[in-house]
């Protein structure tokens, strides 16, 4: 459930008098709706304890949020201090960056990775998470164009996508896609790798973690909900 919906649910609870805590992926949205009592971790979505067969730090994440029920009143929004708890998935934002990836173009970048990534498919029998968007892995280039043009404020739409699809959505799912191309290329190219090396690497050693982050801000500067709505999901 989305960090908006846990947080409306929590002031509910708190008006039929029921105490609550929890934990939120979204600090912009609880500042907005005030939850009575919400924990934020900085941890991609989908890993809201952390680190998985790590309980020591699950259990600390646990208590934090427990100990927010000694707020009698709140709005009470805590940030968990622990950005260092090993093999967890930190967000987009929390990752350390490399200066060395401003000067490469992720287009480039993604070709380079292409005999990784085809295979990878090639060793699992054509199963791969590439295909949200409807557009071959080889055209893959001109999406990266699209998406930089639409950073740019200058390109609005991309000629292939589906009518029945809103562009914003689309946008998510071209993303999704490169996010998949570029973990998969990694995974064949470092196959010792754990997840969070992968994680840490597409967000803080490449040009498409970079763009996507910058793409994520200009969405977010966007005047129509839809389109405000996507980025939160884009990098985290």
């Amino acid at each position: 459930m989305c960090s908006h919906a846990v947080s409306v649910l929590a002031r509910c609870f708190e008006e039929a008098g029921i105490s609550t805590t929890g934990v939120v992926f979204v600090k912009e949205h609880a500042e907005r709706v005030k939850p009575p009592r919400m924990l934020w971790v900085p941890f991609a979505f989908g890993n809201a304890l952390g680190a998985a067969d790590n309980p020591d730090l699950q259990h600390r994440i646990l208590g934090a949020a427990l100990e927010l029920l000694e707020r009698r009143q709140g709005p009470a929004l805590e940030e968990f201090p622990d950005y260092t708890a090993p093999q967890a998935l930190l967000q987009a934002s929390s990752a350390e960056r490399s200066g060395d990836v401003d000067s490469l173009d992720p287009a480039d970048e993604l070709t380079s990775l292409r005999p990784y990534y085809e295979r990878w498919v090639e060793k699992h029998k054509g199963r791969t998470q590439v295909g949200l968007c409807g557009v071959p892995q080889r055209r893959f280039r001109g999406v990266v164009r699209f998406l930089q043009s639409y950073t740019a404020g200058d390109q609005q739409d991309y000629t292939d996508r589906p009518e029945e699809v809103k562009l914003p959505q689309y946008i998510r799912y071209c993303v999704d896609d490169l996010k998949a191309f570029y973990y998969e290329a990694r995974l064949e190219q470092r196959p010792d790798s754990a997840d969070h090396q992968v994680h840490e690497w597409f967000w803080g050693e490449t040009a498409m973690g970079r763009m996507i982050v910058s793409l994520a801000a200009r969405m977010e500067e966007s005047e129509d909900a839809e389109t405000k709505a996507i980025p939160y999901g884009l990098a985290r």
